[in-house]
Formats: structure tokens, sequence, C-alpha cells
């Protein structure tokens, strides 16, 4: 599999969590692309060479870490499973439902899901 930068369109490399958090001896073992000179880079699926979403580089991974704060409140309350978070997230951005992951979203995309999540309530019960 060759999984390409999106900044450069360089190919990344397969490394380990030590390159990407050397402080972090729990991700020591777990795979991730990166691309160096654009420090961008995207974690694989547990005992694969899968990314799970498109390289990110510093300002993506800001806005993700962002977009899943705001949309993960309105499942982790109970106001929605999951799923119809997902189903519901999904319709708000005029997306289908299996495109819906936030590790595939660009800035922009994470920036409406904010705007998204913002509109709702969050009961505190």
């Amino acid at each position: 599999m060759t999984v390409t930068c999106p900044y450069c369109n360089s190919p990344a490399q397969l490394v380990t969590g030590a390159t990407i958090y050397p402080h972090r001896s729990d991700l020591h073992d777990k795979r991730f692309y990166l691309c160096p000179p654009c420090d961008a880079y995207v974690g694989c699926h547990p005992g694969t060479e899968r990314p799970l979403g498109r390289l990110a580089d510093e300002q993506l991974r800001a806005a993700r870490v962002r977009a899943h704060a705001y949309f993960n409140q309105l499942w982790r309350s109970g106001q929605m499973k999951r799923k119809e978070a997902y189903a519901w997230l999904a319709q708000q951005l005029g997306i289908e439902v299996k495109k819906c992951h936030i590790s595939w979203f660009d800035v922009q995309q994470c920036e409406r899901v904010v705007e998204a999540c913002q509109n709702i309530p969050i009961s505190s019960d």
C-alpha cells in the first residue's frame, strides 16, 4: 500500500510510534504513516498497515481534536447513540454516513463539524 502525503504528494513512510511519539512508550508498537518534511502523519488500524484516515499536519490535527471534542459530546452525553450521532453529522454535512469520519476530514470540514455541534444544546443530566 502506498500512502501519499496530501501536502507534498510524496510517499509517506511507515514508522512506529517511537518515531512520532518518542516520549510515549505506550505508543511505540503502533504503526503510523509519516511525511517528515511536512510533519504530517496518521495512525494505522491496529495490527495492520491500513491508515485510520489521511495524513494530517499540525493545523489539521488541531482541527480534528477540536471537531472530536464537540462531536463526541453528542454521544458521550447520552443525548444520542454514537451511530445516531454519525448519521446526524453526515446529514448536517451533506455526505454519506459511510464517508463520515473526522479522520478523513480537512480543516474546513472539521470547522463545519464544530459549527453544527455548537447548535445542539448538550444536556448535563
